[in-house]
């Protein structure tokens, strides 16, 4: 097949392919961890992303590497999409050492400062308020970064998220909400839960521009997540958008989804896998091979390989660990104040 040159939403051939390869990545991991939570090597609750990779590959593929995200329990792929290394986010399942947390947060708690991933949340809508906080402090300080903050549908019916957009809408933050409509808030079909059809009359509440988008179409969600992050950038404030995907597995580990039919689920994986239309995509336009799609796969099949066997070997925290990272030093916040003064 001849490969063409030609590029789709203004993203050349490699950076399409890299999108692939990351969509392969958080499938693989998350398949790969599913695995070893049956086995006992992760222990607690775990919440995959299986069925979700369009959304966060979009979305995040538009920031810059001082942009800041926040997200809830299904985090996992955030992470790895912001930077942080598989091996890190495996051995935070594990809760070893090697973990981005050191093994104290697990599953719900992927953290890094350093590459601007300020963690999943166990709260529902926690992170919406904390969001607007961070974007408020980088409007302050004249920083030109944008934080964009990931929640579920069950987090709308919450305070938090009204209070969150009003402030965010009043004060123009530069911040992004999307709201990952995987349809179901753990066993409620949103269309038991929602007096509406979409969140649009709510972004219109709040005074501030929505989209419903395809979540299933990584491109369509990029092309979405740039005009939002490019409008918070120029100082224009805050975006809602609602992206409609479906999670492949139950909310959790140990939720068996009898809420929803067999049929339904055999529906979506399908005909609407989100990894299968993009390579469909790239197929029809000539940009990509099915052996490329291969190569991916199994590059990322490797790296799930290689992180799980990272987070076995790797020691667990010492009993001292407990004592750590607790609380900030009395002294040392002292002197930061009084340095800033």
């Amino acid at each position: 097949m001849a490969i063409s040159n030609a590029t789709l939403a203004g993203l050349t051939r490699t950076q399409l392919l890299e999108m692939h390869y990351m969509m392969s990545l958080l499938r693989r991991f998350e398949e790969k961890s599913a695995e070893e939570y049956t086995r006992g090597k992760i222990g607690g609750f775990m919440h995959l992303y299986i069925g979700q990779e369009a959304v966060g590959v979009g979305s995040i593929s538009t920031l810059r590497t001082e942009d800041k995200v926040f997200s809830s329990y299904r985090e996992h792929g955030h992470a790895i999409l912001k930077g942080m290394e598989p091996r890190a986010v495996m051995a935070e399942l594990f809760g070893k050492i090697t973990g981005c947390s050191k093994g104290k947060g697990g599953s719900m708690h992927m953290w890094s400062s350093e590459l601007g991933m300020f963690g999943g949340n166990g709260i529902v809508a926690a992170q919406l308020p904390m969001a607007a906080g961070l974007a408020f402090a980088a409007q302050y300080q004249g920083l030109d970064s944008v934080t964009m903050c990931f929640f579920g549908d069950g987090a709308v019916d919450e305070g938090a998220f009204h209070e969150s957009l009003n402030l965010a809408s009043l004060w123009k933050l530069p911040v992004v909400y999307i709201c990952e409509n995987n349809q179901y808030s753990m066993g409620m079909a949103v269309t038991k839960a929602w007096a509406v059809d979409s969140l649009l009359p709510r972004a219109a509440a709040y005074n501030m521009p929505g989209e419903q988008v395809d979540g299933m179409d990584v491109i369509a969600v990029y092309e979405a997540a740039k005009r939002a992050v490019e409008r918070a950038r120029r100082g224009e404030g805050p975006t809602l958008l609602e992206i409609k995907t479906y999670r492949f597995r139950g909310h959790s580990m140990t939720d068996p989804a009898y809420y929803r039919t067999r049929e339904e689920e055999h529906e979506w994986r399908n005909t609407r896998d989100p990894i299968g239309i993009f390579e469909k995509k790239l197929l029809e336009q000539s940009i990509a091979t099915q052996a490329e799609f291969d190569q991916n796969d199994a590059r990322a099949t490797q790296a799930a390989e290689d992180a799980a066997d990272f987070a076995e070997n790797s020691p667990d925290p010492s009993p001292e660990e407990l004592f750590t990272d607790v609380m900030a030093d009395a002294s040392t916040a002292l002197s930061f104040r009084r340095e800033r003064e």
